[in-house]
């Protein structure tokens, strides 16, 4: 899919399965932290919106004010954490790079890379609008 071009009604019509979508103050801030912790690609970005892919995965982030007239919105706390409660587990990122890279970009390492018994080496990577990041790599 053509995400440089697709339509706003395009894309919607396109999206299948589990969606995410993430609601921020800065959209710009946000791509900056997430491209240069995790190597995501932004498609569309504006002040308001951008498109996102992890790998061949798609997300959506929207500024608050995009939210204007959604419920949703005035029941987001004034300071993080946002995203309490929910990680976001990034499957194919190294924890030591990403937290390597993560306080440059705006983000705080809340566990460094740890080897867990459920088979994963992974980190805890708060970023500034408060939604952990968990990147992660396979022990073996």
């Amino acid at each position: 899919m053509n995400y440089d071009d697709i339509t706003p009604e395009d894309f919607g019509a396109s999206l299948r399965g589990l969606g995410l979508n993430l609601l921020v103050r800065d959209v710009a801030r946000q791509v900056s932290f997430l491209e240069q912790v995790f190597g995501m690609k932004a498609f569309q970005p504006t002040a308001d919106f951008a498109i996102m892919t992890y790998g061949n995965q798609v997300f959506q982030l929207h500024s608050d004010g995009t939210y204007h007239s959604n419920p949703l919105l005035r029941l987001l706390p004034e300071s993080p954490p946002r995203g309490g409660g929910i990680e976001i587990r990034l499957y194919d990122s190294d924890p030591e790079a990403s937290c390597g890279k993560a306080e440059t970009a705006g983000g705080t390492v809340l566990q460094a890379p740890t080897d867990k018994p459920h088979g994963l080496r992974e980190a805890y990577i708060l970023c500034e609008n408060g939604y952990a990041w968990v990147p992660s790599r396979p022990l073996t």
